[in-house]
């Protein structure tokens, strides 16, 4: 009688066993203010939901975001760097491109070793915020300072933790890299907010009139912004010698978000020696997102895995 089936069955059961072992952890979500978030107005009738561009069910936009949360994509323990980052969607502060611009480059950090959040911010609004002007930079912060105060439990490295944004999320990131001293809410500990390093995709940096996305403006400042909102929430303006490192990416064809934003913050960092890449394509559009269709764009995130390995990042 042949009796290598069964040694053979326990092998693979066995290696089935350690696979699993060393797998990824199913993403989990962690809500970032659990008791109310600050400046926050009770509105029952306001509710978050899901809408999708040009009806298609691949591309689903999160609108009326009332409860910010953080989804976690961490990392296989065996391939960790310790490193990790908050992810900011964009969507022009009116939705969020949950998906897109959140989950699908989540996924490619946490397959390359770095463990991943996706920030599911508030967007501004009136209805549920007592200054809408500060409601995501609240949240980003708070996210910031959530992950780094977990950083033990997530085998993270509490000086490796960086922001990653796209468009309007892009606005979110680039503010938490410049205005981390500026306290918008009163945080629970001295848990530092400040970003170890950024990625800024077709950001909108600048809120300054022929600059600026102007659907973004509005959606932050309202219609007619003072010259003062304009200069506090212009990332560039706040570039300074202790801004982290930062690797911009942008299309020179973008019809939403003029290119100006990512070369007048990359002109801002090099004034003040802050290290970093700015990297512009001929072609792309906007919101080409992490698998671009286009030729020009599609090999950005292998730019973006150089950048990360040569700051020990990524491996």
């Amino acid at each position: 009688m042949n009796k290598l089936p069964g040694p053979i069955i326990l092998v693979a059961l066995l290696l089935m066993t350690a696979s699993a072992a060393f797998a990824s952890p199913a993403p989990f979500i962690i809500r970032l203010w659990p008791h109310g978030a600050p400046g926050a107005i009770a509105n029952p009738d306001y509710r978050q939901s899901v809408i999708y561009r040009d009806n298609n069910p691949n591309e689903p936009r999160i609108t009326q975001v009332t409860d910010a949360t953080l989804e976690a994509f961490l990392p296989d323990p065996a391939q960790a760097t310790g490193a990790a980052v908050v992810i900011c969607p964009g969507g022009g502060y009116v939705v969020l491109a949950y998906d897109k611009e959140g989950t699908v480059p989540a996924r490619w950090f946490a397959s390359h070793g770095v463990a991943a959040f996706v920030l599911k911010y508030r967007l501004p609004s009136d209805a549920i915020m007592r200054d809408k002007r500060v409601g995501p930079l609240q949240d980003v912060q708070e996210a910031l300072r959530t992950v780094r105060r977990r950083a033990a439990e997530w085998h993270v490295d509490p000086e490796r933790i960086g922001v990653m944004g796209f468009s309007a999320g892009g606005n979110v990131a680039a503010l938490a890299s410049t205005l981390y001293r500026e306290h918008v809410y009163t945080p629970a500990n001295d848990t530092d907010d400040r970003p170890d390093f950024s990625i800024l995709v077709y950001p909108v940096i600048s809120m300054e009139p022929g600059i600026t996305h102007a659907g973004s403006q509005h959606a932050l400042l309202g219609a007619h912004p003072t010259q003062a909102d304009c200069d506090r929430f212009s990332a560039e303006r706040h570039v300074d010698d202790r801004t982290p490192p930062a690797f911009l990416v942008q299309a020179q064809d973008d019809p939403a978000v003029p290119v100006r934003n990512s070369m007048i913050y990359y002109e801002a960092m090099l004034r003040h020696h802050v290290p970093g890449e700015l990297h512009l394509y001929e072609k792309g559009g906007h919101g080409f997102g992490f698998e671009s269709p286009n030729a020009s764009t599609r090999t950005w995130p292998d730019a973006l895995r150089a950048w990360l390995v040569s700051r020990g990042l990524m491996r």
